[in-house]
């Protein structure tokens, strides 16, 4: 059994063809089979008092009785009830039959009348195959029977060359099907077979193919649509799996870069302990020291790669109304206290209240302010604002100093990135506070960006949806 599609297409068409060829030729063989018959029946039925006078008139071979409508070779035989045969009167027309044909009597005899004779089909000898025969007992003459037998020599021959030409019809007609619906079924199942070819490639790694036709016009072209949606995804699914380990490969490179520092330091100062500082009191104050800085600011680092990770992995954050105008003010005063000459100014009309962490949210603004000072001049002013807008909170932090190159505000969100291209913590922390403000701002359902403030510099912007009453 064929597995391939068109195999079984051919073979399905091929078959309900010919299946209708043989159910129409049967139906045609049959109805004109019993329209033949029944014309001779029509025949027999009438043709009572022609054979009684058929055999009463002229001898065998003079000609059939006036007025009779029989074909030629037509038999007239009169009959005991045993079976034998007393008279037989063959009808020929134009001249004497050379035909020593008959047909082979049943027996008994069946029984019937003058008005309804028994007609049946008979076999023949010498020549003639089949006989439609009448039979019936004759008062006339005391009770022996009369046998009116056409011969079906034409009916017969009509009936083989019908059956002739069913089956040289039939065969033209299932051939040319085969070859037409197999030319059909190559041309429809073309852009299959392109698609099975896109496939390949695409098993091979080459998400970027796309199946073709992809039109909402046919079956096929709508399978098309929907094997590139898949493939579109499937793609956007890798490049995200990529881009994810490419991320994950670059944190933990960042973070080792980050821990190797402070650990390398902690683990000099140790050795200068154990060498002897111990002898030299300042010495072994500034070890101490050191060791202590550095743990601090490694505990802060871990701290921080924790709830970057927390947050990453989508652990629900505590959800409480929060004022968003009271974590501003919180933020500018704490600014204001650790740089008071700073012009830092705040804009928040009325409290805005939002649904999320009180703490989270604390730290992602406490974030953004500290970036701020850290990476402008100290004479720079500082201006934060909270405005609602169609639902939704913004509070921005704008500051006017060198600002971002647009490839640094591409990537400024990104863990341990920083735009100082020397690393240099003279500048600034890890690079992990404004990745913490993004997750969380993420993860209570907002957005951040940053742009050029006009003039100079740059400004953050947090949206976050405002609590529903």
């Amino acid at each position: 059994m064929t597995r391939s599609l068109s195999g079984r297409l051919l073979i399905g068409i091929v078959s309900l063809v010919a299946v209708g060829l043989l159910v129409a030729d049967v139906a045609t063989y049959t109805a004109l089979q019993t329209f033949l018959i029944g014309r001779v029946d029509v025949q027999l039925s009438t043709g009572h008092n022609a054979a009684v006078a058929g055999l009463g008139g002229s001898p065998q071979g003079n000609g059939p009785p006036a007025g009779s409508t029989f074909p030629a070779d037509t038999i007239i035989e009169r009959v005991q009830a045993d079976g034998t045969v007393l008279d037989a009167r063959r009808l020929s027309f134009g001249g004497t039959s050379s035909s020593s044909a008959l047909p082979v009597l049943p027996k008994p005899l069946p029984s019937g009348t003058e008005k309804d004779p028994a007609v049946q089909t008979l076999n023949g000898i010498n020549g003639v195959s089949h006989y439609r025969a009448a039979i019936w007992p004759e008062d006339s003459f005391r009770g022996e029977y009369v046998v009116l037998a056409i011969p079906l020599l034409d009916v017969e021959s009509t009936l083989g060359q019908l059956l002739q030409l069913e089956v040289l019809i039939s065969f033209g007609v299932v051939a040319a099907t085969a070859v037409l619906a197999l030319i059909i079924i190559r041309i429809g199942l073309r852009p299959l077979r392109r698609m099975a070819g896109v496939a390949q490639d695409i098993a091979a790694g080459d998400l970027t193919r796309r199946v073709e036709p992809a039109t909402q016009d046919t079956e096929i072209g709508r399978l098309g649509i929907a094997l590139n949606g898949m493939l579109s995804q499937i793609e956007a699914a890798f490049g995200e799996r990529t881009r994810s380990e490419q991320r994950l490969r670059r944190f933990i490179a960042d973070a080792s870069h980050e821990l190797r520092t402070p650990l390398t330091s902690v683990r000099g100062y140790a050795e200068m302990l154990r060498r002897g500082a111990q002898e030299s009191p300042e010495d072994a104050s500034i070890a101490r020291r050191r060791i202590e800085e550095e743990s601090v600011r490694m505990s802060l680092m871990v701290d921080d790669m924790l709830v970057l990770a927390r947050l990453g992995q989508g652990r629900p954050l505590e959800r409480v109304p929060v004022d968003l105008q009271s974590i501003a003010r919180d933020a500018v005063a704490d600014a204001h206290a650790v740089a008071p000459q700073r012009s830092i100014t705040l804009d928040a009309r009325a409290p805005v209240v939002i649904t999320g962490d009180d703490t989270r949210l604390r730290q992602a603004v406490g974030n953004l302010m500290r970036n701020a000072l850290v990476h402008t001049p100290n004479a720079t002013a500082i201006e934060v604002a909270l405005e609602t807008h169609d639902g939704v909170a913004t509070m921005s932090v704008v500051d006017h100093g060198p600002g971002l190159k647009p490839d640094d505000a591409g990537r400024v969100f990104e863990p341990f990135y920083r735009a100082d291209a020397s690393r240099s913590r003279d500048s600034g922390g890890a690079g992990l506070g404004l990745s913490i403000v993004a997750a969380v701002v993420d993860a209570h359902g907002g957005r951040v960006k940053v742009s050029e403030t006009p003039g100079g510099g740059a400004t953050f912007e947090v949206a976050l949806p405002i609590a529903k009453a």
